[in-house]
């Protein structure tokens, strides 16, 4: 009876993991051999590895990438791609989490940047850090139309507060006044919250034009460019993943 009250308050509790490995230690013909503290440890740290596995889904999928399939094991070091590997291996890091240093990432069409960001991404979500995955187009149409229906706080507040935010697709098409003050806005308020890493087809050298606002686009460019990681990607790994499912088809 004590047992069945126990195991009724801990699944009101909502501490479901404990109450099964507590059942399934009362049947166990081996915990009788077992001092209390191994009994309860085992118990706790099922638990405790129950809500890590769940925070991590919850994680992952509210990042929203785009390559869900992304992590660091699957990455590609062909020697054509010319892959910095202590650059990698920085940006995969918590250390650059915490340094709040932004990165970019360019490279051609095809040639892995989606996949190479969001394999940091989900790193990251190992890691137990809030990660956003975003296209810069989509982002900006969000938050304007969140300006007019009113709930552009709200809305803002998702890229604003995100330990890394990741944009993709940087300055495909020109970004008009109105966009620029919304990028800068947000770049200014993550300064102190955490780093965005960029990709994009097109260096630095040719973001300034692209930003319709001289003023904004001077302070954009200072912040993503200066005191940044910079990560070059060569090849063309699209035409090389079709290459191999034709292959094996």
């Amino acid at each position: 009876m004590l047992s069945e009250n126990t195991i009724f308050k801990l699944r009101k509790m909502k501490l479901g993991t404990m109450a099964d490995e507590y059942t399934r230690q009362m049947v166990d013909q081996r915990t009788p051999g077992m001092s209390f503290d191994d009994r309860f440890g085992l118990i706790v740290d099922l638990e405790y590895s129950r809500r890590d596995n769940n925070r991590l889904a919850r994680l992952i999928k509210n990042a929203s990438f785009a390559e869900r399939g992304a992590c660091l094991e699957n990455i590609d070091y062909s020697a054509e791609r010319k892959l910095d590997v202590d650059t990698i291996k920085t940006l995969s890091s918590s250390t650059f989490i915490d340094s709040k240093l932004n990165a970019y990432i360019l490279g051609k069409t095809g040639a892995g940047k989606t996949f190479l960001a969001c394999a940091l991404g989900m790193q990251a979500c190992r890691d137990l850090h809030a990660v956003r995955y975003v296209g810069l187009q989509e982002m900006l149409g969000e938050l304007a139309l969140a300006r007019e229906e009113g709930s552009f706080a709200k809305s803002f507040d998702i890229y604003k507060k995100v330990r890394l935010l990741i944009i993709d697709d940087w300055l495909m098409f020109d970004v008009g006044d109105a966009e620029a003050l919304i990028l800068y806005q947000l770049i200014e308020a993550r300064k102190y919250v955490g780093p965005i890493i960029i990709c994009s087809q097109i260096g630095p050298d040719g973001w300034h034009g692209r930003i319709e606002n001289s003023l904004a686009a001077d302070s954009i460019c200072d912040r993503l460019v200066h005191s940044s990681y910079k990560l070059i990607v060569e090849g063309e790994m699209r035409k090389k993943n079709l290459a191999h499912i034709f292959a094996g088809a």
